[in-house]
């Protein structure tokens, strides 16, 4: 019989609604200005961390809406922003770095939602507030690291193969070896190409003397770069994280850029500093072998530098480098136990605890420095042009006499509070492997956020209205089916994006927007189609057939097309453009289900085994 469902249709299109209802209510809840609060890997949130916190608000007569702890933490929520940043000042300056406090919005929906694991969507940085970082590798710096490294592994290959050679040095993005007689420079030749094949080598002869031009071919530059870009994403989420920034967003742009996104966060001189700062530490012995005064006349030893400590004093320190730092695992501030000053407690791994262990023994009695590496950014003006630049700063901070091997753990001094916090925040992070620049920063504060939401919410409700009172009058009793089609589309758009945990961001409340136009589309075609059959003498059973039946090709295919289209902006675009692809694509396969089974199953219901002689429509 025409215009029957089956008993099962009506049953799926039951759970789909009935899903789509629980997964969206979140969203209507809203959420609470909250601070999460987080053990480290020594420390732990618990009841006494949860009564010292409670303590230090109601004495800062702080109101709080709720505190709760779970086995992930504790989560204090607020009535407003300026209480909960007002919260994280005092919180962070009693629990110190043991404890991670991140900024955060909880869900102020029902607890019975939570434990069906129905979650409110993420909101972006132009719907929640925070910074918006977009930064640049510097890969030229990656390439001269690089070559820097090989010039000391030719020297030390070249030595190890006692082949004698005239000069090693650095040209650019390659390397010139320099040799007295050409057999000496074959030789040199054979041992370079049997242990790093990576190189291509050039033979050139001038001014006497016989070179070999050392390059890193295509493929290596090309890992060099791309390693270098991922692991500064990696770099900077562990930064982030120790920042205590909840649900950041941290992604590669490109061959060289990357976008850092951080909710809820207004001090942008602090996540700058934290976030393009480059700090890292080398550990030399101390020269005490030749004359500091020879070295200042000019006399360096050849196996040395000079350096300056941090009240311009200068000391002569051995090339060799023990370790950096790369081999810290771990590093915390705290004050000496003697001096009383503060002090960064560095935990170091296997390699790095040898080869201190190994130096430390043979050099007892013998001074050894600390030396603190930091590539700053700077601007300056060049031809009426502001030009970013890194400037390398090399500073002695500490110079002691060892007393005994060290091991894995030991600690450095000659640092002021900020900075030993600061420099134990990145070793724990680990070091950028190239200098980043910031090209584009963006402050949202909370307020233009919520601003974004309300306009957002209004566009809907407005482009809503518009498309219902339109139906309405144009198709009259099917119009207001086709709005209640219309409102389950839109529940289930915030159900799925709220099942994905997708992030909405303003470009998706356009596509949202666009999508309810569009979710209309289906159903005008339909409704056309069955005014063409009572138009060519059709009977009302039979014309709704017809309708749906040859409208579905053409609003497959016109469906299809622009979900193609989606697919390619959420392929090749970035960031806001792939939130709007995501919404539209949902949008469309929402609307084309209920636009077809949904109105068809509601007009089912009314015109199924009754003789109808007119149609609303």
């Amino acid at each position: 019989m025409l215009n029957r469902y089956p008993l099962w249709k009506y049953l799926l299109l039951a759970v789909v609604l009935l899903v789509g209802v629980i997964y969206a209510l979140p969203n209507i809840y809203g959420s609470d200005p909250a601070i999460q609060i987080s053990g480290t890997r020594t420390t732990q949130v618990d009841m006494g961390t949860l009564s010292q916190v409670n303590s230090l608000l109601q004495s800062n007569q702080v109101p709080v809406r709720d505190i709760e702890l779970d086995a992930t933490g504790m989560m204090i929520r607020f009535n407003n922003v300026e209480d909960q940043l007002k919260s994280t000042d005092l919180i962070r300056s009693v629990l110190g770095e043991d404890y991670t406090v991140a900024l955060n919005l909880a869900s102020a929906a029902p607890p019975w939602l939570a434990g069906l694991n129905a979650r409110p969507m993420y909101l972006g940085l132009d719907l929640r507030g925070g910074l918006y970082f977009l930064l640049e590798v510097d890969t030229e710096t990656v390439m001269r690291q690089a070559y820097e490294r090989y010039v000391n592994d030719l020297r030390g290959l070249l030595r190890e193969k006692k082949i004698r050679y005239l000069s090693i040095i650095q040209q650019g993005e390659s390397i010139v070896l320099k040799f007295r007689k050409a057999e000496v420079r074959d030789q040199a030749v054979g041992a370079i190409k049997s242990g790093y094949r990576e190189l291509v080598l050039r033979e050139d002869d001038s001014d006497g003397a016989f070179l070999i031009q050392a390059q890193l071919n295509e493929v290596t530059v090309g890992e060099l770069k791309k390693g270098a870009l991922q692991q500064n994403v990696t770099t900077l989420r562990n930064r982030v994280n120790e920042l205590g920034v909840a649900e950041p967003v941290i992604q590669q742009q490109g061959d060289s850029r990357i976008v850092v996104q951080l909710p809820g966060i207004q001090d942008s001189a602090q996540a700058k500093r934290i976030l393009s700062a480059t700090a890292t530490l080398e550990f030399r012995l101390v020269d005490v072998e030749h004359s500091l005064q020879d070295a200042l006349a000019g006399k360096l030893p050849p196996g040395s530098r000079l350096y300056k400590e941090r009240n311009g004093k200068p000391v002569l320190l051995k090339k060799r480098v023990i370790i950096t730092g790369d081999r810290i695992t771990g590093a915390s501030s705290g004050f000496d136990q003697q001096s009383g000053g503060p002090a960064v407690f560095i935990n170091l791994d296997g390699a790095g605890a040898r080869a201190m262990a190994e130096t430390t023994k043979k050099n007892i009695k013998k001074p050894m420095a600390v030396v603190y590496i930091e590539h700053k950014n700077e601007a300056r003006e060049v031809n009426g042009k502001t030009v970013n630049t890194t400037r390398k700063v090399e500073e002695v901070i500490n110079v002691a006499t060892i007393q005994s091997v060290f091991s894995k753990r030991f600690q450095i001094t000659g640092l002021e509070v900020q900075e030993s916090r600061e420099l134990a925040l990145l070793l724990r992070a680990g070091a950028l492997a190239a200098p980043i620049r910031i090209i584009e920063e963006r402050t949202i504060g909370p307020s233009l956020g919520q601003d974004n939401i309300d306009k957002g919410t209004l566009s809907v409700i407005v482009g809503m209205l518009f498309v219902v009172v339109f139906m309405l009058i144009w198709y009259r009793g099917f119009g207001l089916v086709a709005d209640v089609a219309l409102l389950v589309n839109l529940v289930l758009i915030v159900a799925v994006l709220s099942m994905l945990q997708a992030t909405l961001t303003l470009p998706g409340i356009a596509g949202i927007v666009l999508t309810v136009g569009m979710a209309v589309d289906a159903n005008v075609l339909i409704f056309e189609r069955i005014r063409e059959e009572l138009r060519s003498g059709n009977t009302p059973q039979s014309s709704i057939n017809a309708g749906y039946e040859k409208a579905l090709s053409t609003i497959a295919d016109a469906n299809i097309t622009t979900l193609i289209a989606a697919v390619v902006l959420y392929i090749l675009g970035t960031g806001p453009i792939k939130g709007f692809a995501i919404t539209l694509s949902i949008g469309i396969l929402t609307s084309m289900f209920t636009a077809i089974m949904g109105t068809r199953s509601i007009i089912n219901l009314f015109v199924a085994g009754r003789k109808i002689k007119t149609l609303s429509i």
